[in-house]
């Protein structure tokens, strides 16, 4: 797939977008689709209703002149006999002479399809129409016939126009003279009816379109929106992660400098002045043996001193790099030799207190705490001026909470600008990465110091069940 679409790899912004504007484009697509055919419905019914009144009007208009004209001559049909022809010649006449409108007049047929009216289309006179049908297939005469042995009614069919000859769809009212046996009726085209309602569907389909065509740019522009917004979104978190990934590395530049200058003067201020007094003693010990002096043994026990205190000194640099019991026993024997070779090494009298974690914590917490614990202890010894401090190390019911106190002179703002503050940044990133929360309280004065405190979540504590796996895992 990458390799026939190679430019479909969308960004996370792409696909955020992507997400909000699926939802936005599946609603619009419904809320359109059930606009469209609700407005097509409505339309329908309205040009239904239209078509139906106008018909309508048609209809009354042919039958009231169906009604003329059959007052204008009944008092001759009313007084005649069944085969008065003589009535039945002035009937037809009067009927002859009844034109009107362009295409308009009256048509007679006996009973059997035999014109005998048809003053625009007087080729019909004296023919027998029984039979004949339009172009849809509907036999005409024979319909009006049917209706007129009824009583009346009206028929829409298909008629060829007297002016033109072309076809036309029309409306016919037919009403029967029984006596007679005939079929008296008139009729009108209806072409402005239809085109009314053509125009009306072309109206409605118009304002259809319309009306899907804005919605369609409300659409394009939420769409351009959401987008748009997205992207200056994602631009952004961009730019602040960039920005906050170089601080980052800056920051994790800054701690790798802190500690190699750490160790670098912990290598020159103690093991390289130790290392240099076992040169001297060793070098002072061969020219002594050279000279056959009695006293060479004390130079080269001053040496073997010198030389087991640079190895104490790399242990003890070694282990503050990483100490193993943090991994064999857990973080409370390891705070406990911390503490015991801080007060060892500073004179600073340090109580420790712990609760049995059975090494619970997972291994991120742990190293977390210690090296809080540791950065803590080093801020002390350099910047507090203490001479007494406690840790304590105890788990809860949120979580475990580590905490470090002195009666030194507590930390201003200058403090915070040298060592300790760099100190003080790593601890809040360590408990940070852990979900946790840090609470650095500091006073002035007889009664001051500096009690710091970092909680992590119930989180970070291992289940039973995973450190029996992990134990047998190590076993094994």
């Amino acid at each position: 797939m990458t390799r026939l679409f190679p430019y479909l790899r969308l960004t996370y912004g792409l696909k955020l977008s992507l997400v909000a504007a699926i939802p936005l484009i599946l609603a619009v697509a419904a809320i359109s689709t059930l606009v469209t055919v609700q407005s097509r419905a409505l339309a329908e019914r309205e040009i239904k209703s239209l078509e139906t009144q106008l018909l309508a009007a048609k209809k009354d208009e042919l039958r009231n002149y169906v009604t003329q004209a059959r007052n204008g001559f009944y008092f001759i049909y009313g007084n005649a006999a069944p085969n008065d022809e003589e009535a039945k010649r002035r009937v037809r006449q009067i009927l002859s002479a009844m034109i009107y409108g362009d295409d308009g007049f009256f048509f007679v047929y006996d009973y059997d399809g035999t014109n005998l009216v048809s003053p625009r289309q007087t080729d019909r006179i004296n023919q027998n129409w029984a039979g004949d049908t339009d172009s849809e297939g509907v036999a005409v005469v024979d319909e009006l016939i049917t209706i007129a042995r009824q009583g009346d009614g009206y028929l829409t069919h298909l008629w060829p126009k007297p002016s033109t000859g072309e076809e036309g769809r029309m409306i016919t009212y037919v009403t029967s003279f029984p006596s007679w046996r005939w079929a008296v009726g008139t009729g009108v085209f209806i072409d402005d009816v239809l085109s009314s309602v053509a125009t009306a569907r072309a109206e409605v389909e118009a304002r259809v379109k319309s009306t899907f065509g804005y919605i369609s740019v409300i659409t394009l522009t939420a769409l351009v929106l959401v987008f748009g917004s997205g992207m200056v979104i994602n631009f952004r978190e961009r730019r602040l992660a960039d920005a906050k990934l170089k601080k980052l590395t800056q920051r994790v530049f800054d701690a790798q400098e802190e500690e190699r200058g750490r160790v670098a003067r912990e290598l020159h201020d103690g093991i390289s002045q130790i290392l240099v007094g076992v040169r001297y003693a060793l070098d002072s010990a061969r020219r002594r043996l050279a000279k056959g002096a009695p006293d060479a043994d004390s130079s080269l026990e001053q040496g073997i001193e010198n030389l087991g205190t640079a190895i104490t000194e790399v242990r003890r640099i070694s282990r503050d790099l990483r100490p193993g019991v943090l991994d064999d026993l857990g973080l409370g024997p390891a705070l406990k030799t911390l503490v015991e070779d801080f007060e060892q090494r500073t004179g600073i009298a340090t109580d420790f207190e712990t609760v049995v974690f059975r090494n619970r914590l997972d291994s991120n917490a742990k190293t977390a705490l210690y090296r809080i614990a540791q950065e803590a202890l080093t801020n002390i010894e350099r910047h507090a001026s203490a001479t007494r401090a406690s840790v304590d190390m105890r788990g809860h019911k949120n979580g475990a909470t580590l905490k470090i106190s002195d009666n030194g002179c507590g930390i201003n703002a200058t403090m915070r600008k040298r060592g300790a503050g760099i100190g003080l940044r790593n601890m809040e990133e360590r408990v940070e990465q852990l979900d946790g929360h840090l609470i650095i309280r500091s006073s002035h004065g007889s009664n001051g110091g500096t009690v710091i405190l970092a909680t992590v979540p119930l989180t970070r504590l291992l289940s039973p069940e995973i450190k029996a796996q992990q134990k047998s895992e190590g076993d094994t």
